[in-house]
Order: structure tokens, then sequence, then C-alpha cells
């Protein structure tokens, strides 16, 4: 017995030691994700507070040294299965126009193209048509397409390897399990980075003064179900959709804190309001919240309840914690309390006057009547469902990806 017990550490040790054999390509395309999301929300804050320069820009490069990074090692991976890889490997892939390799490779490559395409495409608009005044002109979309797709292939990568080792794990395997835990991380990781992504899309739409307006609910109701309730459906982590939604309130915090720390001059005028820094994104939307009330509903009825009950569930669950809560919350980030370094109310963008409704700390006016705005939100709430039953549509699918 005390031989046997003698042991029992050792061989946790040797478990401990071991390399978890997790393919390098997937530490570089979620790299190249982290770049890209930072790169974004920084080219934002520099455009609010710079203007527009020059296609080298800082945060330009950033964003496409993710898409890079990225697009070439998922590339290297398709045409090193293709033309030099085992006969385990070439079966482990899917075939594409006469290419082997694994799923998320794919969509990683394709994104990658189509961010580079774009970076010509968006810089012709400007010359030809002036400045953006719209998130998603159209070189934005093709570039937010591209985005999207490389944060999937994070997605597809990171699952593929954590079925497959579902699958091949065996009773008391610590190290295989270990390895297996890193590979549920990194998928929560990468669906938070998707999670970011969107909110940066929606921004035109979530901004603090709309957040008594019905079409901020529709907006973060069509975008967050979906990807909160496809990450408790796919993911085998505790509390998937809070640790999912941690990753965006995290990430866009750590913006918020540092980005005014540096220095910053508009260049371009009108100059309506003179800043010294850049400025911060707003302060992230409390997604942690309804992301837990859906971890908490999906735990208890993910065994009993129907796709289309457990959608209708999860999606009156988000609406019902979303609202109230980032309603009153709106309400405190207009008063004197939130102009701070914690909330960072009080950043606006240089091209800002004083008359600007955001810098009067009230709300924009979009819903004409108390009834216009009850009906909004009535579509959000089948918004909310309809996007919930997508999103695990999307985990279903997911949870069978094995490539």
């Amino acid at each position: 017995m005390a031989t046997v017990a003698s042991r029992l550490p050792r061989t946790h040790a040797v478990a401990e030691s071991r390399p978890l054999n997790i393919p390098w390509y997937l530490f570089a395309v979620l790299f190249g994700a982290t770049s890209i999301i930072i790169g974004l929300q920084w080219d934002i804050s520099w455009h609010k507070s710079i203007g527009r320069d020059t296609f080298w820009s800082p945060p330009h490069m950033a964003i496409y040294l993710g898409g890079v990074v990225a697009g070439l090692s998922a590339a290297f991976v398709i045409f090193k299965t293709t033309f030099a890889g085992t006969d385990e490997e070439r079966a482990a892939g899917v075939s594409v126009w006469g290419f082997r390799g694994p799923l998320g490779a794919y969509f990683t490559s394709w994104g990658a193209v189509a961010m580079v395409v774009s970076a010509p495409l968006d810089d012709w608009w400007h010359d030809t048509y002036g400045l953006d005044v719209k998130i998603l002109s159209p070189p934005h979309a093709l570039l937010a397409l591209g985005i999207f797709a490389i944060q999937l292939g994070a997605i597809v990568t990171a699952l593929a390897l954590q079925n497959q080792g579902e699958r091949d794990l065996a009773d008391g395997d610590e190290h295989g399990l270990r390895r297996q835990k890193w590979l549920r991380r990194m998928f929560v990781y990468a669906a938070g980075l998707l999670l970011t992504n969107s909110a940066v899309l929606a921004l035109e739409f979530t901004t603090r003064g709309l957040m008594h307006s019905s079409i901020f609910y529709q907006v973060i109701c069509l975008i967050v179900p979906v990807v909160l309730v496809a990450s408790a459906r796919a993911s085998r982590v505790p509390f998937p959709a809070t640790k999912v939604a941690a990753i965006y309130t995290l990430s866009i915090l750590s913006l918020v804190w540092i980005l005014p720390l540096f220095p910053a001059e508009p260049k371009l005028g009108p100059v309506l309001n003179q800043i010294t820094s850049l400025s911060p994104p707003q302060f992230p939307l409390l997604y942690i919240l309804p992301a837990f009330a859906i971890d908490l509903v999906y735990r208890r009825f993910r065994d009993t309840a129907n796709g289309w009950t457990l959608a209708l569930l999860a999606g009156l669950t988000f609406f019902a914690v979303i609202l109230p809560v980032q309603w009153f919350f709106g309400e405190f980030l207009m008063t004197p309390a939130a102009r701070n370094w914690f909330f960072a109310t009080h950043y606006f963008p240089y091209f800002y006057s004083q008359d600007t409704p955001a810098r009067q700390y009230r709300f924009f006016t979009y819903d004409k009547t108390t009834l216009g705005l009850v009906r909004g939100l009535l579509v959000a709430v089948g918004i909310a469902i309809a996007s919930a039953r997508v999103g695990l549509w999307w985990g279903d699918w997911m949870r069978k990806v094995q490539r």
C-alpha cells in the first residue's frame, strides 16, 4: 500500500512535465485574433483622438499583423498537410479544391485573404469618398467578415482538438485531462474574442446615449445570445457563457484604463473638443450578468427541454436581465459619479461639439412615444429568442466538429 501511495505523486509529476502537444498554429491563430481585437479598439480610439492617419498607423499594423500571422500559419498547415502530411494527418483533415487540412485553417486563411483585400479597398474608399461616417462602410464590412472568419477558425480549431481529445480520453489519463482543460480554455477565450468583435461592430447602435432606446436592445439581443448560448452548448467548462462574457468585459476594461495613459492630439479639423490623450472605448456593457443567468437556465433545463423551449427560456432570460441592468446602469453613466478614470465617461472625440447630446449627458431620442418603445422592446424579445435558437443550432454543430 505504501509503495502504491508513493508512486502517485511521481506519476502526477510526470504527467505535469509532459508536453501538451497542442498544435503551434492554434496559438498563432489566437495571437492573431487577439492582435486584431486590440488593433480594432486602438484604431477607433485613434480616429476619435487623432483623426484619419496614414495606413501605416500603429493600430492598423496591429490589425494586419494579426491577420498575416493567423493567415500564414493556417496556409502553412494546409499546404503541409496536403503535400507532406502523414496518412493520419490527411485523414483528419477536410478536402477543399484538392487541398487537405483542418477545417479551422480554411476559415482562418479565407479570413486573412478578405482582410488583405480590404486594405487597398479601404484606402481607395477614403480617397474617393472622404472620411467614414459609419463603422460598416463596404471596405470595413469586408474587413469585419475576414476578422469573423479568423475568429471562427480559432474556435473551430480548438473545438476539433477538444472533441477529438474527449473521444480518446481514457479514465485516469491525467496528461490527457490536462491537455483537455487547456483546449477548453482556449475555446472559451476564442469565443470571448468573437463576442468582443461583435460588440465592436455594433458600436453605432450600443452607445451610452441609446441605452433608453429599443434599437439598443434589439441589436444586443441579436448579436449576444447567439454567442453565449452556442458557447454554453459546445463548451465543456463550468459556466461557459459567464466566462465568455468575462473575456469580453476584461478586454474592453483593459483598454478603457490603458488607452488614456497615452498622449494624443488631433491632426484634422475642425477640433471641437480639445483633447490631450487617446479616447478610450465606452465602459463594457454588462453582458456578464445575463450570461450567468443563461448558464443557470441551461444547466437546469438542458437535459429536459427541447430546442425551442430552451431557446425561449434563454432568450427571455437574457432580455429580462439585460433590460433593467443596462437601463439603470445607463442612467448612472450619465451622472457625474461616472466621470472618472474607472468608468471614463468624460472622454469624447475631438469632433464632438459642446452641443452634442453625448457631451451634455443626454439620452438620444429614438423611440418617439412610450408605445413605440414598448413595441420595440417586444421586437427585441423575439430577436433574443431567435438568436438563442440559432446559438443552439450552432452549438450542436460545434459539438460534432472533429476535423
